[in-house]
């Protein structure tokens, strides 16, 4: 029994070839990056790459090999580059073009066609006129990108081959079931998507409480605008709550249905779906997390 057991633990340690799947999760995905130093730090080879909404954006500069100039230009993100980047729309239907931002990103990554990438790429979206995931295998990385991060109500979806499409994380937020992989890669997922809603909610609210507290012209607005003051129910937050809420849940459906040898869950309780400018302590929580993911998966 012991020399059995020693030689599975031998087998994994030689299985190093990984499939990565990087779930949605808006700038909670920078995690990703720090997943992904992770893997190669303890030696793993990453063969193949899937992702959803952001989590597309650092699959698909990894499958470029663009990653290290990404980290480089988000290490220089700060409030006033996000609202540089961030072209403001009159649309009745969404707030944000998304034009700029990904002429930004193909200055770091110039456009290619995802077949002809030196590492198996795909990412996730959906057709808002069919319900249906789409995923893109081929064609222009950057429209498949732009296609998969399409907030709906927050960017203008893209219209493709017939398709209105929008946000990938609304069908499949971490596709586990879309990666290429072989019959020996280890398939390795990152999900940023879920989060313990119960605790942000009070955080929240006592945050809203020392505030109002703070002033009395809060107080008196409060009084006669309620809601207006820290975080309440509103068209912006429940919208934003209810999508969470919804990609979170089949996120956990995606891991039951497709368990990953080595999962890292990242409930990232600290930062919020906007938060770009921090960078640095993001990355860092997914290099850390993904090494006692690695840890725990070799001690079995």
């Amino acid at each position: 029994m012991e020399s059995r057991k020693l030689l599975a633990r031998i087998f994994k340690r030689e299985r190093r070839d990984v499939a990565l799947v990087l779930s949605s999760g808006g700038a909670r995905g920078l995690a990703h990056i720090g997943a992904i130093d992770s893997l190669l730090s303890n030696g793993f080879n990453i063969t193949s790459v899937s992702g959803t909404s952001f989590g597309s954006i650092v699959a698909g500069m990894y499958a470029m090999g663009r990653l290290d100039d990404f980290k480089e230009w988000m290490a220089k993100i700060d409030k006033k580059a996000i609202r540089q980047y961030t072209d403001y729309s009159l649309s009745l239907s969404y707030f944000v073009k998304g034009e700029r931002i990904i002429e930004e990103l193909k200055k770091i990554a110039p456009d290619r066609n995802i077949e002809d990438l030196p590492i198996p790429f795909t990412c996730v979206a959906t057709d808002w006129k069919t319900g249906k995931e789409m995923v893109f295998r081929k064609g222009s990385i950057w429209q498949a990108i732009r296609s998969s991060i399409s907030v709906p109500g927050m960017f203008a979806p893209v219209e493709f081959d017939g398709h209105i499409l929008i946000d990938g994380g609304i069908t499949n937020p971490f596709p586990l079931d879309r990666v290429a992989r072989s019959k020996t890669d280890l398939l390795v997922g990152v999900n940023v998507s879920g989060h313990d809603y119960g605790s942000i909610w009070e955080r929240r609210h006592a945050a809203k409480a020392r505030q109002i507290r703070s002033s009395k012209a809060l107080q008196f607005l409060n009084r006669v605008m309620p809601g207006v003051v820290g975080f309440d129910l509103n068209y912006f937050t429940l919208l934003d709550q209810t999508m969470s809420i919804s990609i979170s849940q089949n996120a956990r459906r995606a891991i039951l249905l497709n368990k990953p040898d080595i999962l890292v869950d990242i409930p990232m309780r600290r930062f919020g779906g906007g938060d770009y400018d921090k960078f640095s302590q993001i990355r860092r929580v997914g290099e850390q997390k993904t090494d006692k993911a690695i840890a725990a998966f070799l001690k079995k």
